[in-house]
């Protein structure tokens, strides 16, 4: 392992990191709020460290191999979270202790939206744009940036991505070159981004309102610069707005490139997301259905679909904004979604949870095994689509979601002996685990 090597690398993301200051740094002056002393020192301050990590480690330039990349991803989320919490202890307010600021800066970056900040609508502009642009460097990683600028700098980046990238099926390149994958990627993450802020600016969100509301909903993170978040602009016409970029977000990217590059929505209609869609529409006609029994009983009243609607699909895709209290919902909806965030949204996609496509591959291989068990001469093979799966890509899956469940009980019972009850230990899990916010 090239610890010197890795060491330069982290020192040339760290550089790269700190020109994310530079935007809220522009909004403080552009407010005139009190200081410029929140993002100026964190720029100055990152920017040194990167600066020094890099030139002590300057001449170590060797070809990264599988191991190195891994390092690099870890260190960097773990480096990132670090400087990237500076300018939440700097600010006047929040002025967070580094506990509180870590965990805000974490839940950005991992795109979870949970929030200990209790008053966000007092918040500088400043602060509420950084905490939206959390959102969009985590949505599609900020290796996967990375990866699009490092050989610019001389540095293969095929490690980083295999690291970084989503999903149990990662040597799918949509362009030759890996830079170009990475670029375009990005491309069409930031032209979502764009056209989202577009539509909510159209439907009368003000202009600054739009543009850190796609953070949060291209990205499926959550945060919003009100508390009330989506329940601030009771239109209906701006949360139908938000499903449609929810379900775009949670859509494996790949489909999007081939889409647009041939030109036909029929290649959208793929295996994984037609279970996702499925399972979408199942659950939302089961909630309307319960919640509106359930609601009719008591005030002779029915439950708005389009809430419906938005809260179902907002917590599906580990996206976490709410436009109503969902607290009264029956608490058989309440868990059954709990079940659906864990599961999350497409691989390749920028929402958590296990994914659609590790769990479509548990039922294809549960199936094969009922089969081998009936027929022991059979000769099966596991498909996605038109292509046979090698053995690695099972064997991943089921590592993933074998360590996915130990971690969940270890957490589950790390929360319990803290002093948590059962039940708020599980939601609160579930909220951070599969990175939706809401408990």
């Amino acid at each position: 392992m090239n610890i010197g090597s890795i060491f330069r690398i982290i020192g040339i993301l760290i550089i790269l990191y700190s020109m994310s200051m530079l935007p809220p740094l522009l909004l403080e002056i552009y407010y005139n709020e009190v200081t410029v002393a929140p993002f100026g020192y964190s720029f100055l301050f990152t920017l040194l460290i990167g600066f020094l990590v890099w030139f002590t480690q300057r001449h170590k330039k060797h070809e990264l191999k599988t191991p190195d990349g891994f390092l690099i991803v870890v260190l960097f989320w773990f480096v990132l979270s670090i400087f990237g919490c500076v300018p939440f202890m700097l600010a006047q307010y929040p002025h967070e202790s580094f506990t509180d600021a870590m965990f805000e800066t974490v839940s950005g970056i991992t795109t979870t939206g949970a929030t200990l900040i209790s008053n966000i609508d007092i918040l500088p502009h400043s602060i509420l744009y950084y905490r939206q642009q959390l959102h969009l460097l985590g949505g599609m990683g900020v290796i996967v940036l990375a990866v699009a600028i490092l050989p610019i700098l001389g540095i293969g980046g095929l490690q980083l991505y295999r690291a970084e990238a989503p999903g149990p099926i990662k040597d799918t390149k949509l362009t030759p070159r890996l830079t170009e994958t990475a670029k375009v990627l990005w491309g069409i993450y930031i032209s979502l981004n764009v056209i989202c802020a577009l539509c909510y600016w159209l439907a009368g969100m003000t202009t600054f309102d739009a543009i850190c509301e796609a953070f949060s909903t291209v990205s499926t993170g959550g945060f919003s610069p009100h508390s009330d978040s989506f329940a601030y602009y009771q239109s209906p016409a701006i949360e139908l707005i938000a499903c449609v970029f929810m379900l775009l977000g949670a859509t494996n990217f790949i489909l999007h490139f081939i889409a647009l590059q041939k030109r036909s929505l029929k290649y959208y209609l793929n295996e994984e997301l037609k279970v996702f869609l499925l399972a979408t529409l199942a659950i939302t006609v089961i909630a309307v259905i319960t919640i509106n029994l359930a609601n009719h009983v008591h005030s002779k009243q029915f439950y708005p679909l389009f809430k419906t609607l938005f809260n179902i699909i907002s917590i599906m895709t580990t996206t976490g904004l709410l436009s109503d209290n969902i607290d009264y919902w029956p608490s058989f909806i309440l868990i059954l979604l709990m079940f659906a965030a864990v599961i999350g949204g497409c691989a390749g996609s920028t929402s958590g949870g296990i994914k659609y496509m590790r769990l479509l591959l548990l039922y294809k291989q549960t199936s094969q095994e009922i089969t081998r068990l009936i027929h022991p001469r059979a000769v099966t093979q596991i498909k996605f689509g038109k292509q046979v799966l090698p053995e690695h890509v099972i064997q991943s899956m089921w590592a993933f979601i074998s360590a996915f469940i130990a971690l969940f009980i270890f957490l589950l019972l790390l929360l319990i002996a803290d002093g948590l009850n059962l039940e708020t230990a599980f939601s609160a899990l579930v909220a951070c685990i599969s990175n939706t916010g809401v408990g």
